[in-house]
C-alpha cells in the first residue's frame, strides 16, 4: 500500500491523512499497523538493516493459537485446551476447555470463552521502542488483558446454566525467537460464579476462585484480508 493510495483513503474516511497516520483511536492505528510495516520492510531492506521488530507478527494479518496444557487451582489440576484469534496479533478472542479427565478437580469441568487485548506491542512498535532481541521482544509484547465468561460443572452437579465472570492476564515464551512457532503460555485470574456477583456468600471454589492454565501452544499467521477486505489493487 503506497503513498498515493493512502492519500486517496483517508479523505474517504472523512480523515485527514495525517491523523489517519497518528490518531490515537485503537482501530485506526490497527489499519496503520500493515502501511507501517510494508515502509520498515523496505527501508530496512534499502539500507541492508535487520527487519523491523514484528519477527513475522505481520506476515498475516490474523494469528491462530491452538494450546494443550493443565489449569491449576483449588484442588487437583485440569486438562486445558486454549484456542485463541486475534487480529494482528492485538486483539482478539479466546475460547478455553478444563476437563478434570477423571481426577477429583472441583470443579470438573470449566467451559470460558471472551476478549483479549495485547496494549504493548501496538504502542512499542509503533513507536520504535524495541529491545532488538527477539526473545524479549516477542515476550514483552505478549502481555495481554482477558476478560470473558465462563461456565463450570461442579464434583456434584451438572454444568450449570447461568456464566459466571472471568478476568486474568496473560504472558507467553516465545520458544524459538520467533512469531510462528511453539511458545509456553501462562494465563491466570480470578473467576466469580453468577451468585457471587448477585451477592451470595462464597462458599467454595465453584463460587470464587484464582486459577492459572499453561500451555504449550503453536502459534500460526495468516492472510485473511481482514485490514484491506473491499479494497482493490490499483492499477
Amino acid at each position: 500500500m503506497d503513498k498515493s493510495y493512502r492519500k486517496k483513503l483517508a479523505p474517504a474516511m472523512g480523515i485527514s491523512v495525517k491523523r489517519f497516520r497518528t490518531a490515537l483511536v485503537l482501530l485506526l492505528l490497527l489499519l496503520a499497523i500493515p502501511v507501517e510495516a510494508e515502509e520498515r520492510r523496505a527501508d530496512s531492506s534499502a539500507r541492508g538493516a535487520n527487519p523491523d521488530a514484528t519477527y513475522g507478527r505481520l506476515d498475516g494479518d490474523v494469528a491462530l493459537v491452538g494450546g494443550l496444557g493443565a489449569t491449576f487451582g483449588p484442588g487437583a489440576p485440569r486438562g486445558a485446551l486454549d484456542l485463541r484469534l486475534r487480529y494482528l496479533d492485538t486483539v482478539g478472542l479466546f475460547a478455553d476447555y478444563e476437563d478434570a479427565l477423571g481426577g477429583d478437580a472441583n470443579p470438573r469441568r470449566v467451559i470460558s470463552f471472551g476478549f483479549e487485548a495485547r496494549p504493548v506491542f501496538l504502542g512499542r512498535w509503533l513507536t520504535g521502542k524495541a529491545v532488538n532481541r527477539a526473545f524479549f521482544d516477542l515476550l514483552i509484547d505478549s502481555f495481554g488483558l482477558e476478560l470473558g465468561a465462563f461456565f463450570s460443572q461442579p464434583s456434584y452437579s451438572s454444568l450449570r446454566s447461568r456464566p459466571g465472570l472471568q478476568a486474568g492476564l496473560g504472558i507467553e515464551v516465545p520458544v524459538l525467537g520467533q512469531a510462528r512457532g511453539p511458545w509456553i503460555g501462562f494465563h491466570g485470574g480470578v473467576r466469580w460464579s453468577d451468585g457471587v456477583l448477585a451477592g451470595d456468600p462464597v462458599v467454595g471454589p465453584n463460587d470464587r476462585a484464582a486459577y492459572l492454565t499453561v500451555t504449550v501452544a503453536w502459534h500460526e499467521f495468516v492472510l485473511a484480508h481482514a485490514v484491506d477486505a473491499g479494497d482493490r489493487a490499483l492499477r
